[in-house]
Parts: C-alpha cells; structure tokens; sequence
C-alpha cells in the first residue's frame, strides 16, 4: 500500500496497465482526429453538416471526451483508492497459555541436546507452529520469575522474547517453581472473567522452592490448570559452569567435591500437574510430546478475547467504477 496526494493506494503493483490505457487514449484521440480529416477533406466546415445530416462535431466530441474520461476513472479504480480511516472490530477466540520457563543453571546440562534449554526453546517453537488462535505468554523463572512476554497472539513478539533467553540469562543455580506459580497468579488476576487458565510448566523438576504447597493451594482456588513438559533424563547429566561471557569453565560440584549430576524430576512434576488438574508430559526427541499437549491443550474450551480494532481505510474504487460504466453508457447511446 502506498500513500500519495493524501490517499492509500491498495493496488499499486497494478501500475504497469498505465501504457496500456495511455495507448487507448491516444488511439481514440488519432482516430477523432483522422474523422475530422477526412470529413475536412470531403465538405468545408460550413457544409458538413448539410452534406451529412446525422453529423454533430459537438456530439463526437462529447463522446471523445466521455470515452478518455471513462477510461481515466477505470485506470483509477483499478489502482483501489482508500480513505476514510475506520476502526473495524475483530472478534478472537482462543485460549490462554502462559509458559513458565525455568532459565536456572541445571537447563545447561547436556543429556538432551545441545543442551536442555536450547532443546526446550526448539520445542517451544514446535508448538507454537502448530497450536493457532492461542494467546500466549511468557515467564521466566530460577531463583525468581518475571515475566518476559505478557499474554499475546502475536507469536513473532513471542519467539522474538524466546530467542533473547540465552546462558547469560541464567544467573541463578537454583530453582523455585513456587515463584513461577505466583506470577501466573498474579497475571492472570488481570484476567478475571477468564474460565480456562492454563500454564506449561517447563523444567527438569529441580526444586528449592520455600513456600510449593500454599502456592498450589492459591493455583487451585484460582482456577489454573498446570501442564509440564518434563525436560532432562533420568541418568542426568553434570551441569557446566559458565562464565561472564558464556566460557565454559567446569562442572558444579556436590559438598564432597564429586561432579554434581542434574536428573529429572518426575515425581514432583507429576504431583503438580496431579494437584492442578493438569497433566504431565516428558519431551522426546520427536512431535508426540508436543502432539499430545495440543491435545491437551484442545480439550479446554476456547473463549473470546477482548475486542481487537483494526484500523482500515475504506474502499473507494466501487464509486470510481460506477461513474467509468455510466461515462461509457453515454457515449454508447450518443
């Protein structure tokens, strides 16, 4: 869309018909011109009309200039002049799905590849291509949880907050679900006439929460439903330690000095989804993990968003065309 003398033009890849409508034009004008040749060549001006009594100079020139003008409208209409802004309301319907996102440092070990936490944002990826009318949002947590990207349908602003999250992301060793919880609660507070509040709890399970079970109990009487997407394995993995710039540098060790595994914890994902009326899924390496919590995810019923207005120009081209086809009714009947 281009704007031009105050005007948006919708069509204007359309303007290579120009030539073509130039050149009707001139013909129409050489043709006009040739006419008034011949019948000069035929009669004096003063006696063209009694030599050919049907004859009115005025009367072909009238339909020369309806013709070009006819012809000057369509070029016109075709080019889809717009003005007039307008809001137009759109109606949405979908469901709401905050993902909690644990960044601690236990999402660098490598048992899944390259490491947990670039495996889960391909994942995360994954199932945004494939879910569609669903507002989503994003919260990171470790130590503590904010939140990344507030609820939207806008899936690139989501992705465009998801490939931020990186190592340098991470700067706490520990994990509280807990206070991934809360700041679900807390945000969906802003949406109170909701019915479905559903979060995916995305972690390994690693937990040093204070304060798990009275958070769970305000996620229940708040109507928040938990999924969690368990990430890691059960064998685990040693987790690297980084430096400022993201250099490896070593291995977190346990108090006797021995290199600490990070393992997946099942258990307790599963008693959180259990207790939340959600369910658990552990990644693979495949779609199905993602398949099966778009299922999930389905069976929950989808609700309208609040009303968004899209600002629109009117369409002007229908009028354009009404006066080109009524331009060439004249000069037909004259």
């Amino acid at each position: 869309m281009t704007e031009f003398l105050g005007i948006f033009w919708h069509a204007t890849n359309r303007i290579f018909l120009l030539p073509f409508f130039l050149a009707a034009i001139f013909l129409v004008i050489k043709k006009h011109r040739m006419a008034k040749f011949f019948l000069a060549k035929l009669a004096s001006a003063t006696h063209q009309t009694t030599v050919f009594k049907n004859l009115s100079p005025r009367k072909q020139l009238a339909k020369l200039v309806f013709f070009c003008t006819a012809l000057f409208f369509l070029f016109v209409a075709i080019l889809q002049p717009q003005w007039n802004k307008k809001n137009q309301p759109i109606d949405q319907k979908g469901r709401d799905l905050l993902v909690l996102l644990d960044i601690s440092r236990s999402m660098l070990a490598q048992d899944l590849k390259p490491n947990r936490l670039e495996f889960i944002k391909l994942k995360l990826k994954t199932l945004l291509r494939k879910m569609s009318c669903e507002r989503v949002g994003l919260i990171l947590f470790s130590g503590t949880a904010f939140v990344q990207c507030p609820l939207t349908v806008d899936y690139q602003t989501f992705l465009m907050f998801l490939d931020q999250v990186d190592v340098e992301s991470i700067s706490s060793g520990t994990t509280a679900i807990d206070s991934a919880l809360q700041k679900a609660i807390d945000l969906y507070k802003n949406y109170p006439t909701r019915k479905n509040k559903l979060a995916l709890l995305v972690t390994d399970g690693e937990d040093f929460s204070l304060n798990l079970e009275s958070i769970k109990k305000s996620a229940k009487q708040d109507g928040i439903t938990v999924l969690a997407l368990g990430t890691g394995t059960a064998q685990g993995a040693p987790i690297p330690k980084v430096d400022l710039v993201g250099k490896h540098t070593g291995y977190e060790t346990d108090p006797t000095g021995k290199i600490a595994l990070s393992k997946i914890n099942e258990s307790l994902l599963k008693d959180i989804c259990r207790t939340l009326n959600g369910a658990y899924v552990r990644t693979t390496y495949d779609d199905s993990d993602i398949d099966y919590l778009i299922r999930l995810i389905n069976k929950f019923e989808k609700e309208k968003f609040n009303d968004k207005r899209l600002s629109t120009h009117e369409d002007q081209y229908p009028w354009l065309l009404g006066v080109s086809w009524f331009l060439f009714a004249l000069e037909w009947v004259l």
